[in-house]
């Protein structure tokens, strides 16, 4: 008898891995090796432009690289996330806004895997951030479905977050 046989993996199990890892569905994802310099640039200019307009908003918060359980066996950490309403020490809420900062070695990951992951757990915005040539794909949920909403490069574009407006300004992001 011929079985086909795949590892399936919790939280439990990532609770004791070593290093940086995540898991989608039950598969490990390992996180390495760490963001570049331009990665990390990018990252934290986006984590500074929203937290400085989220500041009088109680409820919102700005998070990076922070472990979000969304099941029992999955558990990712996008780049840059907001949510509302944290408890505890573990964010297990969904966010309203996810940025992934697209890196070649998560590009497929981020597009297809974390993208269906995204939409099926109900983040209401998602947006890639492409480095090398400078642009944003924002996708907003509609109707449970991931519509694009634009492609950007330089332009200033508003998001509503929990009530919130945000000003986005492209050229802020690039370094």
């Amino acid at each position: 008898m011929n079985l086909a046989y795949s590892e399936h993996y919790t939280v439990r199990d990532y609770e004791q891995w070593e290093g940086d890892w995540e898991v989608i569905y039950g598969t490990p994802y390992a996180m390495s090796p760490a963001p570049s310099i331009t990665h990390q640039r990018i990252a934290k200019r986006i984590t500074i432009m929203l937290d400085s307009q989220l500041k009088s908003c109680p409820q919102c918060e700005v998070l990076n690289q922070v472990d979000w359980q969304c099941a029992d066996d999955t558990v990712v950490r996008p780049d840059i996330l907001i949510a509302c309403d944290i408890e505890g020490e573990r964010l297990l809420l969904t966010p309203e806004l996810v940025i992934e900062v697209i890196s070649p070695s998560s590009a497929k990951r981020d597009e297809l895997l974390k993208f269906e992951l995204y939409q099926r757990e109900g983040v209401k915005t998602y947006i890639l951030v492409y480095p090398k040539e400078k642009k944003l794909k924002q996708y907003r949920l509609i109707d449970g479905i991931y519509r694009k909403t634009g492609d950007f490069q330089t332009t200033i574009f508003s998001l509503t977050v929990n009530n919130c407006i945000i000003s986005f300004d492209c050229e802020q992001v690039w370094p």
